[in-house]
């Protein structure tokens, strides 16, 4: 197998980073992309042509924007593995179905119709063995003191005016989908255990707990 790094983890490997907001998603992926020398994905949120909509009216709109994000993630996933693999990954495709759509259902700004066809339609086009899934997803995971914490210090206005309630919502439905989540491998890592703002905090014990997890999956495929 072509190694490009010394942490025996393959160059094709895709992985992805799940999290609640906050918890610093976006670090890690910067991070681990620049140790591994591979390619990054960002969720893109411009010329989204629903999501001004959906915030002036949830109802109306909160299902073409669900199925506008599973549509581009799907396109998003194929690409990476059109490409080869060698991706780290900002958020997963999973979350959507598996907590946003579900708490737009919850609290009834999705029909149950809507909910069901977009369900629906997610299991068709992800649940099946022809889906490239990641070969592992890190969820980054803390106290909800702790994240609330992060969201303060980097003072993001919308996220300061938004309720504690909300958090605390968000923070509870991130672990209840983790506890329950089997579709990949998955690995956890705590925000307490790495600092990585820090310049002085190294990556080389998260890259070795991921190649020991990808390793090991990759024998289970195989065997």
């Amino acid at each position: 197998m072509n190694q490009s790094n010394p942490y025996e983890i393959p160059n094709n490997a895709v992985i992805t980073i799940a999290g609640t907001v906050g918890v610093g998603k976006s670090t890690m992926t910067k991070a681990l992309a620049n140790a591994l020398n591979f390619r990054t994905s960002f969720e893109k949120v411009e010329n989204n042509p629903y999501l001004d909509k959906f915030y002036s009216d949830f109802e109306r709109w909160s299902f073409h924007l669900q199925i506008y994000f599973l549509a581009e993630r799907f396109k998003e996933q194929k690409r990476i593995f059109e490409y080869g693999g060698g991706f780290i990954q900002d958020r997963s495709i999973y979350e959507d179905t598996g907590i946003f759509a579900k708490m737009h259902y919850d609290k009834g700004t999705m029909t149950p119709t809507d909910y069901n066809t977009y369900t629906n339609l997610f299991d068709s086009m992800v649940m099946t063995p022809y889906f490239p899934h990641p070969d592992l997803l890190i969820y980054l995971e803390g106290s909800f003191n702790d994240v609330l914490e992060r969201l303060r210090s980097r003072g993001r206005q919308m996220e300061q005016e938004t309720p504690i309630e909300y958090w605390k919502e968000m923070y509870e439905r991130y672990e209840n989908w983790i506890n329950n989540f089997n579709t990949c491998p998955v690995m956890r890592i705590n925000i307490n255990d790495y600092d990585l703002i820090n310049p002085n905090t190294s990556i080389e014990p998260i890259l070795e707990r991921i190649s020991e997890h990808i390793q090991i999956s990759r024998k289970f495929i195989k065997s």
